[in-house]
């Protein structure tokens, strides 16, 4: 594996590790396919609406989160390739190069996470597509409490926001593990139009964050009222 140079303390090249840089395009493509692989073979998801996704430049994908495979989910079906942002308990030996590997960012929950705010923000200025769960942790995935983060990506980074509901049964029988669809169920993703959170200003303000903070969960919630009805889940 490539490792590109950086001076250490002393002025010698030492190598920097991928997982030590910037989320990769390339690993977040290969990560988008095998997700469309693994999705698909083990539920049956049925996408709408995901033309809505812009075909070109920043954007967050704001996701509600009440399964473990939500961020798999739509990592598979998003017509683009997406770097989520992921608790950082899950980059645990194997899995944690993995997910390095496939474009994924690592974020600390408990803190104000500098390294992985850089990072998210550097995926918007590259264009890139920013996988974002909203609430912050696995919930009940009705957009009730939002943080702050992701009207500051969105502001910050000056990218429009798709919400997405994944809508599937996880109080059916059949289910292997807890807080997974039954496998072989259908599984719906239901992409949303596109809007800005700013108010047009360009302020990242407290308030100015706040306000925005409030126009997204309206949004939001809206989206996922209209997923459910569409899906009838």
């Amino acid at each position: 594996m490539r490792r590109h140079p950086r001076r250490g303390e002393a002025g010698r090249e030492v190598s920097e590790a991928p997982s030590e840089r910037g989320a990769s395009e390339r690993g977040a493509e290969v990560g988008r396919r095998i997700g469309v692989g693994l999705m698909y073979g083990l539920w049956k998801p049925r996408v709408l609406g995901a033309w809505r996704v812009p075909a070109s430049g920043p954007v967050i994908l704001a996701v509600n989160h009440s399964h473990n495979v939500d961020g798999p989910m739509v990592m598979g079906v998003a017509p683009r390739p997406t770097h989520f942002l992921i608790k950082k308990e899950a980059f645990i030996g194997p899995l944690g190069s993995f997910l390095h590997g496939i474009g994924q960012l690592k974020v600390d929950r408990s803190v104000a996470d500098r390294t992985a705010i850089t990072r998210a923000v550097d995926v918007l200025e590259q264009g890139g597509v920013l996988g974002i769960f909203p609430e912050g942790t696995r919930g009940e995935g009705d957009f009730a409490s939002l943080r702050a983060g992701l009207a500051y990506f969105a502001v910050r980074g000056g990218a429009p926001i798709v919400p997405v509901a994944v809508l599937g049964s996880t109080d059916r029988p059949g289910r292997l593990i807890k807080q997974l669809p039954p496998l072989r169920s259908r599984v719906d993703v239901v992409f949303g139009d596109p809007f800005e959170a700013g108010d047009g200003s360009g302020r990242r303000t407290r308030k100015a964050l706040d306000e925005a903070t409030v126009r997204i969960q309206e949004r939001l919630t809206a989206h996922l009222e209209n997923a459910r009805r569409l899906t009838g889940r």
